[in-house]
């Protein structure tokens, strides 16, 4: 019976993102016990690093299944470092467990994001399988030298795993030159989670025009700011932790409430008019494929998103409106809210584009 060992970019006690919906789901096909790794820091600590706020916790104080556990290994920031390896001796009892664990058994280890831990791993692991999931191009989070120094161990995981998973048409471009048999495996949803879409009203005033996400550096403040003053007798209602305030005062109609969980984000969303995806286009938001996206779709919102990532490449779709600039905006508002409003095409929508069609679609499994 095939065992899993995850790698993940982010803490298990998080908001459950395609990580912890990949992990779910292996044990939901294969009933195996699972070992998931909490990430170390990857990158020399900045001064920002003390100002920064911490994340909420999706999951915190609630008890693990009975088939998980969770590792966290102890590491001093200084990866970037030559010999960053060797100096954490820190890893030892964690790397010691997963070896323990592995034993015997055929296992499949997973990356969700290069680090010399994960090389490591599979260095002493050398007969296990071995997926990188490349999930964004984790060296544009980077500046310096720890960016370069992702870079080349990104290349080196890449070489050395069985099997390369990217969830973008640039990351497909990118890592397609030196990995021609990688396998493109897009965001999706828990359809398990999302209630009943609901017939939209055209006829009810005001219009809510909705985004449900972190507010960061990649937020485009001033597109959204464009949008309320298109749009003055609708509400913009933002929904999410602020990491990057807005450039200048906001208009009346911007509505900002802070995070919540996910069932409340979900319920939420049901009650907009039009789901927003406002982000800039630069390196960060190149290769995302916002999972917000999906479920904007599948509550049977039509949405309109900036030209960035992987919505570039959705223009064509069906409900879907992509912003080139500011001065489209009020048409493509006006486009959105008289799409057309079909719950069925949503809920079939959603099964198409759930975690388990998506994991099971890329054949990982015996």
């Amino acid at each position: 019976m095939t065992r899993l060992i995850y790698l993940s970019p982010v803490p298990w006690a998080s908001f459950a993102q395609r990580p912890q919906k990949f992990v779910e789901w292996f044990h939901a096909r294969t009933g195996s016990d699972v070992i998931w790794v909490d990430p170390y820091p990857t990158r020399l600590p900045r001064l920002s690093d003390l100002r920064r706020p911490r994340p909420a916790k999706e999951l915190a104080g609630h008890a693990l299944p009975h088939w998980l556990r969770v590792l966290k290994p102890l590491a001093l920031p200084i990866e970037p470092l030559p010999g960053s390896g060797w100096i954490n001796v820190f890893w030892r009892p964690t790397l010691c467990a997963l070896e323990r664990f592995a034993q015997g058994h055929d296992t499949l280890v997973v990356a969700g994001k290069p680090s010399v831990f994960a090389l490591e791993v599979l260095k002493r692991l050398e007969h296990a399988r071995s997926l990188y999931d490349a999930m964004d191009e984790f060296p544009a989070f980077y500046t310096g030298f720890s960016r370069r120094a992702l870079a080349h161990r990104e290349a080196q995981l890449v070489a050395r795993v069985d099997t390369l998973w990217v969830t973008s048409t640039r990351l497909q471009q990118h890592w397609g030159l030196v990995r021609p048999d990688l396998q493109y495996v897009a965001n999706a949803l828990d359809d398990t989670l999302m209630p009943a879409p609901r017939m939209r009203d055209h006829d009810a005033q005001p219009k809510v025009f909705g985004y449900v996400g972190t507010i960061a550096s990649w937020f485009d403040w001033d597109w959204v700011i464009a949008l309320a003053n298109a749009r003055p007798q609708d509400v913009v209602c933002l929904i999410g932790p602020v990491f990057q305030a807005a450039p200048a005062a906001l208009p009346a109609n911007i509505k900002l409430l802070p995070g919540c969980h996910h069932a409340a984000a979900l319920e939420a969303m049901r009650n907009f008019d039009v789901g927003l995806i406002p982000f800039l286009r630069n390196d960060l938001t190149a290769s995302v494929d916002p999972i917000k996206f999906y479920e904007y779709r599948a509550l049977n919102l039509p949405v309109i998103s900036t030209d960035f990532g992987e919505m570039t490449y959705r223009a064509q779709e069906s409900g879907t409106f992509i912003s080139a600039s500011q001065h489209d905006i009020g048409a493509l508002a006006a486009s959105a809210l008289a799409c057309e409003n079909d719950c069925a095409a949503a809920q079939a929508f959603a099964a198409r584009n759930a975690w388990r069609a998506r994991f099971d679609a890329a054949n990982l499994l015996p």
